[in-house]
This record gives structure tokens, C-alpha cells and sequence, in this order.
């Protein structure tokens, strides 16, 4: 770990954390820090190496937060198997403990089978976006790879759409629904969707996005000079690719 110490799981081996509010322990930071123009940088490492070390069948979750690889992910996070082994000297306890009996609101994302952007073989400059959250409608917009981009497909043929949530205390990423009245898909809360089969996608890398409900495709339409839009009608063949995919086998 470089720069903070995130790697202190003190839960997992024996230790507790308090809040004391009247505590006189203060943490003063450095006027001119010598990583601010990589923090970024740090902060993944730092989120990936505690990950590979003490999230055990939850460190996806890590990955899938910030949009990267299981498999080479571009950032090279050292060795980690001396603090794999002093994990074991000190016979810590495991991840699914500690969700267990001191963090069981954290969300739990190991349905999740494939991440990352969403691109249309018609449009392969711009991606899926959740759009203003108000408006409730998936669009296209040009891609970044940022949280309102990061799509999410599921085993039970969710496609959520935003940032990941952190607790269940807080709602979670919409999915996708075809409501059959509009053109248009729809972003809406999964457990408030009434009929399962038109929140419920069929898909495979580089083919189409079936609804399960109606049997129409997600879909763009190009408007020309005005622009391209997201849209359900029937298949025409059109295809999608996601970034990342998680095997499920390993």
C-alpha cells in the first residue's frame, strides 16, 4: 500500500474499530502533497491490492467498481503474498465474516457475470448511459468508461446501468425494463418492476439484447445529422459488446 494505510482490516483479525467522538486523535494533512497529480493512480493500486488480499470471492466487487479487468487490469499491484501470509499467520478471519456480523448492509454484487461499457457494432464511438437520472431513460452518449456508463448483466438477466451502490440502506443501480408502451427503454428500480420477464435480457458477447418479455432488441436508430437514438423495436441483427467479462468456473 503507498500512501495510505488502507490495508489495515482490523476486523478480520481480532481487532475493532470505535468512534469516540470525543476523541482528541487528528489526522493533519501535508500543505503540498508530492502524488497529487497520480492519486488516481494510488488509489486504485491501494483498493486492489487489499482486494487480492482480504476480499477473497468479493474482490470483483473492487474490479467492477472501477471498470477494470480481473485479468490484467493495466496496474501493477506488486507482490502480495507476504501480506497473503501474514493473513494466515494470524489466522484472520474471512471476508464473508465480516459482511457477516459487522458489515451485512454492504451490497452484494456476485451475480454479476459481465461489466463495463456498452457498445453497439452501429455506433461504436458512444455507449449505454443512464442519462439525467430523472428523466428514467437509458441513452447513448460518448464514452468514457465513468459511472454512469458502467453497465452490469447478471445471471438472472438484470442489465443495471450506474455506479455501484455501497450499502443497501441507499437504493441500488437501476435496470433496464421494456415497459412495452414506449420506444424508448426505461430505467427504473428493479424490485419496483411488477412483471419480471420485461426487466429480464438475453444476451451473449458480440449479439443482440433480447427482452424476455416482448422479444423486442435494444437497438440504435441514427436521426442523420441530428443525432442517434437508443431504441426497442424488433430484431434486426444489430450486435453489442461489453468490456469485461467474469468467469464464473475460476
Amino acid at each position: 500500500i503507498q500512501l495510505l494505510s488502507g490495508e489495515n482490516m482490523v476486523w478480520l483479525c481480532g481487532g475493532s474499530m470505535e468512534v469516540l467522538p470525543c476523541s482528541r486523535v487528528a489526522h493533519i494533512e501535508r500543505k503540498k502533497k508530492p502524488y497529487n497529480n497520480n492519486i488516481g493512480f494510488y488509489t486504485k493500486r491501494n483498493a486492489l491490492r487489499v482486494a487480492e488480499v482480504w476480499m477473497d470471492d468479493y474482490k470483483s466487487h473492487v474490479y467492477i467498481a472501477w471498470n477494470l479487468p480481473l485479468e490484467n487490469p493495466g496496474i501493477d499491484i506488486g507482490d502480495v503474498s507476504e501480506r497473503k501470509a501474514l493473513r494466515k499467520s494470524l489466522k484472520c478471519r474471512n471476508f464473508q465474516w465480516y459482511l457477516d456480523h459487522v458489515y451485512p448492509e454492504m451490497r452484494r454484487y456476485n451475480n454479476t457475470i459481465a461489466y463495463g461499457e456498452l457498445r453497439n457494432n452501429k455506433a461504436k464511438d458512444v455507449c449505454l448511459d443512464q442519462g439525467p437520472q430523472e428523466n428514467h431513460t437509458a441513452i447513448l452518449y460518448p464514452c468514457h468508461g465513468w459511472g454512469p456508463q458502467l453497465a452490469r448483466y447478471t445471471k438472472e438477466g438484470f442489465l443495471h446501468l450506474g455506479a455501484l451502490g455501497t450499502t443497501t440502506l441507499l437504493p441500488d443501480t437501476r435496470c433496464l425494463v421494456d415497459n412495452m408502451k414506449s420506444r424508448f427503454p426505461q430505467l427504473l428500480d428493479c424490485d419496483k418492476v411488477k412483471s419480471s420477464l420485461h426487466k429480464r435480457w438475453n444476451f451473449l458477447q458480440n449479439g443482440a439484447i433480447l427482452n424476455k418479455g416482448t422479444g423486442r432488441c435494444l437497438e440504435v436508430e441514427n436521426r442523420g445529422m441530428s443525432g442517434i437514438d437508443l431504441i426497442l423495436r424488433s430484431c434486426t441483427g444489430q450486435r453489442w459488446t461489453i468490456k469485461n467479462f467474469i468467469n464464473l468456473a475460476s
